[in-house]
């Protein structure tokens, strides 16, 4: 049985008795390994492990799990481990730095504050950032607080003016326990016997408590009596009828609030043994008439609709969100230019036909002499942004991308819309700076927003068997945070048919959430499927235009906090494109000058701004085009 567990102090008495010792396993049934909290979930969620000591929020986005009855990380008042802490009193706060290792504990903070300020006459929230949890103290000054959790915060609980435990404000506005974390998984992914190892684990570690505490103590410096108070008395490892109630109340303000899907609570033990879980879901009629309406869907429910629901059916639930989200019947689109300014690349990407290897002779850098032509060009047929993409070149240094975003900026006072995650940890990794030190000179230099290139399939297993030296789906979505944190906007993309499955291009969409959710600072989101042709060393997966508009329409229903979805007619085609403005899609992108990298696999399609235009009005909407935050830039008609 594979086995994760969150690795902080509070966790140790459910898994320490499952730890190999002396090169044995403990227990010779499991197999264990420790990490943060949003690991631990990421490898439930991708079946990276069968079973796992997990945040309670991060099951309510899968949807298909149950839970250990009878052992849980709970707290039934004040739990010292999960804190917010400022230096002025928290209800004065105008910004909250959550952290980012647990979704549980930030949908918490956020439920707990609402409730607060709404109990005071007061309405909203404080501003929320999302940051590791590293970092998050040093942003404690003026107004701005952050939530600490987990042993970082019994180090400091006593050293800010003003804190607010999370455990006993939970209990003040509810009655009720609150569950952190418990043992969970995906629905039928327990082995038989699991649920008993699990609990015998438990009765071991409760029993070694103290001894934990002062092996912890020894190794923290912290007060060895202060650790044997905080496991005996601030953390409760049962998981009974309260704790059932509780999780319920924090599913339920979690989903009033839009930050969780609507969730029960399910144990492996509901069902008799040897059958399954007793659960009976919704019906596809209940999934898509909540979902049209703007409830949040879990992955579960995602899937159900990829797999099962008839195609014109998802087409107008996916119409519904899109007439609810933009009322006035206008179909955007923006005139720009892609220039790919360098083929050379070092990833090897096993479905991308557009790469050279350093050394090839077909590489190329452009010259400035290429790029003003293709510049004039744009600024010629009105166009307002360069989207700017390319290879992984190591010849291109920081000093490159500066110096040309400069010149842009100079000569052609165009937007840029430049620079995929990928490219910037390339450029980080060859200059030795932090990404946010690499956007922010690149930003002084002329950068506006970043596009979504890169993004493939948000899932590492996915991600290492097409393309195994690009960065993980975490690294890539940092990026995006930290872009995001400076004010930058940016597209969310998908590109799936390679090895992907349904389940895979979920829980794509559901990370994609989760970072909006944070920091809303994704504009729109655009899928294609993956375009197979000579020079690509990977076969296709699951294609062609059902799938794509059944994609698309069922994105449109996951996302529910981008705004923006846009139809994908450069791969396939303005007629699909076209026939896409009826599922889901409100933008039909942009005019292409030239396209290289689909093209470079044999599919070309070429459209100008009147032909759009005839096409969206065709479709019975208005047109107009946007800019890159997509403000409208002419009039609708």
């Amino acid at each position: 049985m594979r086995v994760s567990a969150v690795q902080y102090l509070n966790a140790r008495p459910l898994y320490e008795p499952l730890l190999a010792k002396n090169g044995e396993r403990a227990m010779a049934e499991v197999e264990l390994d420790l990490a943060p909290p949003a690991e631990v979930a990421r490898r439930i969620a991708e079946e990276e492990t069968d079973v796992g000591l997990v945040p309670v929020a991060a099951l309510a986005q899968l949807g298909d799990t149950c839970l250990v009855r009878g052992a849980a990380i709970a707290a039934r008042g004040p739990v010292r481990s999960v804190l917010l802490v400022s230096e002025v009193p928290i209800d004065d706060l105008t910004d909250v730095v959550l952290d980012a290792t647990s979704r549980t504990s930030s949908v918490l903070a956020r439920l707990v504050l609402r409730a607060r300020r709404a109990a005071a006459g007061l309405r909203g929230e404080p501003r929320v950032r999302v940051l590791p949890p590293d970092v998050a103290v040093a942003e404690v000054k003026g107004t701005c607080g952050a939530l600490i959790i987990g042993d970082k915060a019994l180090d400091i609980e006593d050293r800010f003016a003003h804190k607010l435990d999370l455990g006993a404000a939970w209990l003040e506005w509810t009655g009720l326990p609150f569950v952190f974390a418990a043992w969970g998984g995906r629905a039928g992914a327990l082995a038989p016997g699991g649920e008993q190892l699990l609990l015998a684990a438990k009765r071991e570690g409760l029993a070694r408590r103290d001894a934990i505490a002062d092996a912890y103590a020894a190794q923290s410096g912290l007060d060895a009596a202060s650790l044997r108070s905080y496991l005996q008395a601030n953390i409760h490892y049962d998981f009974g009828d309260d704790e059932r109630r509780g999780l319920e109340r924090f599913y339920l303000e979690g989903h009033r609030a839009g930050l969780l899907p609507a969730t029960p609570v399910r144990f492996y033990d509901d069902a008799p043994r040897g059958s399954s879980p007793v659960y009976s879901p919704p019906s596809l009629d209940t999934i898509l008439s909540r979902a049209a309406e703007g409830d949040r869907l879990n992955a579960a429910e995602g899937e159900r609709l990829l797999h099962e629901a008839p195609l014109f059916e998802l087409g107008l639930a996916a119409d519904a969100v899109r007439r609810r989200k933009h009322p006035h019947g206008v179909v955007t689109y923006i005139v720009d230019r892609n220039v790919n300014y360098t083929n050379v690349c070092t990833t090897s990407c096993r479905f991308c036909a557009f790469y050279r290897p350093v050394g090839h002779p077909e590489g190329y850098v452009l010259s400035r002499e290429v790029l003003r032509q293709k510049l004039d060009e744009v600024v010629q047929a009105g166009g307002v942004q360069i989207l700017l993409q390319g290879g992984l070149n190591p010849e291109l240094r920081i000093g490159y991308y500066e110096d040309l975003f400069r010149w842009i900026k100079s000569e052609f006072k165009l937007g840029l819309h430049a620079l995929s995650p990928e490219e910037i940890i390339h450029i980080s990794q060859l200059e030795s700076l932090s990404v946010r030190e690499v956007l922010e000179r690149l930003h002084s230099a002329g950068l506006d927003s970043v596009p979504g290139g890169g993004a493939e399939i948000l899932v590492d297993r996915v991600r290492r068997k097409i393309a195994k030296a690009k960065c993980t789906s975490a690294e890539w979505l940092d990026v995006m945070r930290v872009a995001h944190h400076m004010g930058l906007r940016s597209s969310a993309t998908m590109m799936y048919g390679t090895v992907d499955t349904a389940r895979d291009r979920i829980l794509h969409l559901v990370k994609l959430r989760e970072l909006q959710d944070e920091t809303r600072g994704f504009t729109a989101f655009f899928c294609w499927d993956f375009q197979h042709e000579q020079g690509v060393r990977i076969t296709a997966g699951d294609t062609g235009t059902h799938l794509y508009l059944r994609q698309q329409a069922v994105a449109r229903l996951m996302l529910d906090n981008i705004d923006h979805v846009g139809a994908s007619w450069v791969t396939q085609g303005p007629d699909v494109g076209q026939v896409a403005l009826r599922f889901g899609a409100d933008d039909f992108g942009s005019v292409m000058f030239e396209e290289n990298v689909v093209s470079s696999a044999g599919t070309t399609f070429c459209i100008n701004a009147e032909a759009i235009e005839q096409r969206i009005r065709a479709a019975g909407f208005r047109a107009t085009r946007r800019n890159v935050k997509y403000e409208w830039l002419t009039e609708p008609a």
